[in-house]
């Protein structure tokens, strides 16, 4: 007999809207005290500039009133778990639409406000269950809300990889919820219970096919941090480069999860 199905992951509305504006506020604080030469730097995403990756940032929560303004979809048709492997669609009009806002917003500062402002506002007024229509497909708002935990969180991890010294803190909630999401859609990518991945102290997850572990120690462990583990997911860290550097610890022969990431790009 097959083994019951894991009951999805849920998340509290309440905490993850106050983990969102959370993490935009340590970003805000941030982009303030930036020069004109630091916002000129690059990063490590192609060759956007940390204005248009700090534009970029405000665009991953207008995202939520932009859908807010598209007709509500008559069902909801995808899952949570589907939106990592979808982000990578529309990569280009992103990239696009980032540049022409860069050239012209003249205050991070004050637009960031304006975005934080704005998603109290649309948060308020409209009940976690409505659906938006998302690159991934039709989701509850409160569902959606959650993935603006990774694109922020990740996005945090991008600015302080660019500006050195800057150290953007992560909001606990955003990270625990960021690390959570992805460690989920890994087990979703690799289904099975050979291996047992471990982020602590927010996530653990069993994960590709083989015999399954039920008690005592497992013979397959990966275990890493939570920044480590976002970073291997979306492809900032390269698997190899993270067990060399003793990032990540892997033990098994079923444990080398390196053919099964990035998750998301």
């Amino acid at each position: 007999m097959p083994p019951a199905r894991k009951r999805p992951r849920t998340y509290d509305p309440a905490r993850t809207r106050t983990a969102v504006l959370a993490q935009l506020d340590a970003v805000r604080e941030a982009v303030r005290t930036l020069t004109p030469g630091q916002l000129a730097l690059p990063t490590r995403l192609g060759d956007w500039t940390v204005r248009e990756l700090v534009v970029h940032i405000g665009m991953a929560v207008t995202a939520i009133g932009r859908a807010l303004d598209l007709p509500e979809p008559a069902r909801q048709d995808t899952v949570l778990l589907d939106w990592p492997f979808a982000t990578s669609a529309n990569a280009a009009a992103i990239d696009a639409f980032t540049r022409r806002l860069a050239a012209e917003i003249p205050d991070l500062d004050a637009h960031l406000a304006q975005i934080g402002r704005a998603l109290g506002r649309q948060l308020d007024e409209h009940p976690g269950t409505r659906l938006l229509a998302t690159n991934a497909g039709a989701l509850p708002l409160a569902d959606y809300l959650v993935t603006r935990t990774v694109e922020l969180v990740v996005h945090t991890d991008d600015l302080n990889a660019a500006v050195p010294g800057l150290e953007v803190p992560c909001d606990r909630q955003a990270l625990a919820a960021a690390t959570r999401l992805l460690a989920d859609a890994l087990a979703v990518k690799a289904p099975g219970g050979s291996t047992e991945v471990r982020v602590p102290p927010y996530a653990v997850v069993q994960c590709v096919e083989g015999p399954r572990h039920t008690r005592g120690t497992p013979p397959n462990v990966v275990e890493t941090d939570p920044l480590t583990w976002i970073r291997l997911a979306t492809g900032r860290t390269a698997w190899r480069d993270a067990l060399d550097h003793a990032a990540v610890s892997a033990s098994g022969e079923r444990a080398d999860l390196g053919g099964l990431l990035p998750l998301m790009s």
